[in-house]
């Protein structure tokens, strides 16, 4: 600290820092299961694992009251639209975690009816890889999630390389 700027019950930080903190520890989350790792991202929202010590005990069935997408299963190709309507209600700043090999890259099913990776329809922030992946895992990714919120401008989402990857997926 420079001299004259501490004290006691007071400190000098950038605004970033502090809404990225307030950010990173007040995630809503949205999950959006089809499969099996629905069941262990119960796990991690039961009480051994108690994914509520990160901030992110109040779960959200509603788009629009979310800010961190969980897609966790296989994703058929006739559910991207309805996946990609999800997400585009949500409000910015959103983040997005693809949970398990299905979502992530399409897992054992290479077919003409399953996505392969969600990121062919939106951007995703965080990978949890495994089949399923364990709870810890979840944890994990929501950890990782978390320090890239503390760290992230809050211009960031209106930068013109947010603005382009946007673009890149149609999503005005």
């Amino acid at each position: 600290m420079p001299e004259g700027y501490s004290g006691e019950g007071f400190f000098a930080t950038k605004l970033d820092s502090v809404v990225g903190l307030a950010r990173a520890n007040s995630l809503w989350p949205l999950p959006f299961a089809t499969s099996c790792c629905g069941i262990e991202f119960m796990a991690t929202m039961a009480s051994h694992y108690d994914v509520a010590r990160f901030g992110s005990e109040r779960m959200s069935f509603s788009p629009r009251q979310a800010d961190m997408l969980l897609v966790m299963g296989t994703i058929a190709k006739k559910m991207a639209p309805i996946l990609r309507q999800v997400y585009e209600q949500m409000a910015e700043p959103k983040w997005v975690i693809s949970v398990g090999a299905c979502a992530c890259s399409g897992g054992i099913f290479d077919t003409y009816s399953v996505l392969q990776g969600i990121d062919k329809v939106i951007p995703v922030d965080v990978y949890v890889p495994g089949c399923p992946p364990r709870p810890e895992q979840i944890l994990d990714g929501i950890l990782r999630l978390q320090d890239l919120v503390k760290t992230e401008s809050v211009r960031r989402r209106s930068s013109p390389e947010y603005q382009e990857l946007l673009a890149s997926y149609n999503i005005s």
